[in-house]
């Protein structure tokens, strides 16, 4: 059996640890051998492993994912969702109802085993997610955007970058962010795009980030510039996630700077999947 789990960018501007979305790109996690070259074996120490482990998985596991790691596109978030379905359908059955009717209690145990369920969350979930208190709802979308994602050469410890930020913040910045917040699911499902712009706008988090990350500073503003409805840093960064109409994907790709490579993904609106192997 294979677990299909989609990466994910988190954040998405102000929602910090409380905003994510899953993106059409996949990991894979398989019970058993892996039947190709393309796939590894997990060890002990694999994030998908120790999932794969909490969840009473029993066997050999094993990992294949494009997803650029230590990127800000979820990763580890991905793999760990894919150990813990995969162990869920070696115990009870891989039928969809059963995941279906199993999603909020793996998501408790990804967001403990991950630190915080905005990147879980969309990947066991799919689309975009607001998230909370061991709960996550999919924010319905009356559109369907193109995500073009920048990805430098560079990495970002999420550990390292968590670290740097205050442990306290001025009031005015929590209700800037908090209002911000408000205004993107609104935006997001009232299609209104072109207030995406105002509504992904932070001060929390990612002007702390982009002093680590200067290149990604100014990929964000060459989005921008070139008409992207929204961008933001994905996760921790040092991706950026670009937001605009699927028409306009490849020219706006073509405007970001070109010391990162791109990826025009959609949001995947699936979330985690279990499939034969």
């Amino acid at each position: 059996m294979i677990a299909r789990v989609p990466a994910s960018s988190a954040n998405l501007g102000p929602g910090f640890d409380t905003l994510g979305m899953a993106l059409s790109l996949y990991a894979e996690v398989g019970v058993g051998a892996p039947s190709d070259d393309s796939a590894h074996v997990a060890d002990e120490h694999h994030p998908a492993m120790i999932a794969f482990r909490r969840m009473g998985g029993e066997g050999d596991l094993w990992v294949r994912s494009p997803i650029p790691v230590g990127r800000g596109m979820g990763f580890s978030g991905a793999v760990r969702v894919g150990g813990l379905v995969a162990a869920h359908a070696q115990r009870h059955g891989d039928s969809p109802e059963l995941l279906e009717a199993a999603r909020t209690e793996l998501l408790c145990v990804a967001s403990e085993l991950e630190g915080h369920a905005d990147n879980v969350a969309a990947s066991l979930f799919g689309g975009i997610v607001a998230t909370a208190g061991g709960r996550a709802v999919q924010i319905r979308l009356s559109f369907d955007p193109a995500m073009v994602m920048w990805v430098p050469s560079f990495l970002t410890s999420t550990d390292e970058s968590r670290a740097k930020l205050p442990a306290q913040v001025p009031l005015e910045d929590v209700v800037f962010n908090l209002g911000r917040t408000a205004l993107l699911v609104a935006a997001l499902a009232a299609g209104d795009v072109h207030t995406l712009r105002i509504a992904t706008e932070d001060r929390l988090h990612q002007d702390r980030r982009f002093a680590a990350a200067g290149p990604s500073r100014a990929a964000l503003q060459a989005a921008l510039e070139a008409g992207a409805w929204a961008a933001w840093l994905s996760g921790s960064g040092p991706t950026v996630a670009v937001m605009c109409a699927v028409d306009e994907a490849e020219d706006l790709a073509a405007a970001l700077p070109a010391d990162g490579h791109t990826k025009i993904l959609r949001i995947d609106h699936g979330g985690a999947t279990i499939e034969a192997g």
